[in-house]
């Protein structure tokens, strides 16, 4: 019998509180000895702190990225074929969003390997709340292009299809280019047009503010460089 694919969310920060991730969520992350993973010094750090009991150097880890080859990621199927579970955790939130481990997880549906996803917190579902944009219909984006032209270009239709479908348009960024992102958003956008910037979800050093565009040119730019954020626009 196939082991089960367990989708193991992770916290966004350096602190595993009951708040963050249920206790029956940790000790389902403590009892495997399989997992792939994004970042295998990450998810090392977070087991330990989660507590594990294995020693780290035994456990079967391997990683999973963007750049993994459609084989290679058909062979970590391996230990579940064999009757293992296998955690699958990515660097920061929920694996499977945002996250090259929607790969694996595709290929588990078919084979007919259980998969079971875990309660966590996600930055996206989690900014959506805060920011007062319409959380009965959302899209999100991924990221957007990093040339001007381009992002411009993908501004501009994200925001007519807020406006046209009443949508919120959810997107990220490569943290150390999020004020080229935000300055992009707060002068191309029409002055009503909603926006949000979610930033560090989950710590306690978390922000969300809503503004109009036009709202956001009379202020001094949010802190948000380098650091996780999430974009809603609502048009």
């Amino acid at each position: 019998m196939a082991g089960t694919l367990y989708l193991i969310p992770v916290p966004m920060g350096g602190d595993t509180l009951s708040n963050i991730l249920p206790a029956d969520v940790i000790d389902i992350a403590k009892q495997l000895t399989h997992f792939v993973v994004e970042n295998a010094k990450t998810t090392r750090a977070h087991l330990k702190m989660l507590g594990t009991p294995h020693e780290l150097r035994s456990l079967w880890m391997q990683e999973l990225s963007e750049h993994t080859k459609d084989h290679e990621v058909s062979a970590l199927l391996k230990p579940l074929l064999e009757g293992h579970d296998v955690g699958l955790m990515s660097e920061a939130g929920c694996p499977g969003v945002a996250d090259p481990g929607a790969r694996l997880v595709q290929l588990a549906h078919q084979r007919g390997i259980k998969v079971a996803p875990l309660v966590g917190p996600s930055s996206l579902l989690l900014a959506l709340m805060g920011s007062g944009a319409n959380g009965q219909k959302f899209r999100f984006n991924g990221y957007l292009p990093s040339d001007t032209a381009g992002r411009l270009q993908a501004l501009r239709q994200l925001e007519a299809s807020s406006a046209k479908e009443n949508q919120a348009e959810i997107f990220i960024e490569t943290p150390y280019r999020n004020l080229a992102l935000f300055q992009a958003l707060r002068d191309g956008l029409k002055g009503s047009t909603r926006l949000t910037v979610a930033c560090d979800m989950t710590l306690p050093e978390q922000e969300i503010l809503t503004l109009e565009a036009a709202q956001w040119k009379k202020r001094a730019e949010p802190d948000i460089n380098k650091r996780p954020t999430v974009f809603i626009i609502q048009a």
